[in-house]
């Protein structure tokens, strides 16, 4: 098993390929692997997703994924 944290100003749903995986700045489990996440069909956000491989991480050292805001500028 890895761990990921997905951080966000907000909590938002956490998407790993398509499927509900829990929530923003929370530790999530996922297996080992490349992975897409999002954060669902609201798309006030930036990137629209992230792929990204995950390996060799921990529940105390999980690899961070960060989105953004996006500007209404």
């Amino acid at each position: 098993m890895e761990y990921v944290i997905v951080r966000y100003p907000t909590r938002r749903l956490v998407y790993v390929d398509d499927e509900e995986n829990g929530y923003t700045n929370s530790v999530l489990r996922i297996e080992r692997g490349t992975h897409a996440f999002a954060l669902g069909s609201r798309a006030n956000f930036r990137p629209a997703q992230r792929t990204v491989t995950v390996r060799d991480t921990s529940v105390l050292e999980p690899l961070e994924i960060r989105f953004f805001p996006k500007d209404d500028a």
